[in-house]
């Protein structure tokens, strides 16, 4: 099972996203879960490694390029949410999910 963890602002609305995409990608038949957390906590989850990809949301671009240096020494790719791609209604939830694919 691969694992993608989306960093937010408060981490409210990227675990409604996160919920909604791990249900997608596995009715697709991808083996990935997708996890959140506030962007407080982003600098330990992506120095602890535990998952594959990290997903910066659009409220949190002002660390992409911070947690993308940090996912650099762990190996892990860091990547931003286009604001397409973080609205929870199917088009929005399939926009993500594809991100996750194309990333993990």
């Amino acid at each position: 099972m691969k694992k993608a963890l989306i960093i937010c602002a408060a981490g409210m609305s990227s675990s409604l996203m996160a919920k909604k995409a791990t249900e997608y990608l596995q009715q697709k038949g991808n083996q990935v879960e997708v996890d959140a957390v506030s962007a407080t906590e982003g600098d330990k989850m992506i120095k602890s490694s535990d998952f594959d990809l990290f997903l910066i949301s659009p409220q949190t671009t002002m660390y992409l390029d911070k947690f993308q240096e940090l996912g650099k020494t762990v190996g892990k790719p860091v990547v931003g949410i286009p604001f397409q791609a973080y609205i929870p209604v199917p088009s929005g939830i399939e926009k993500l999910s594809e991100l996750v694919t194309e990333n993990i």
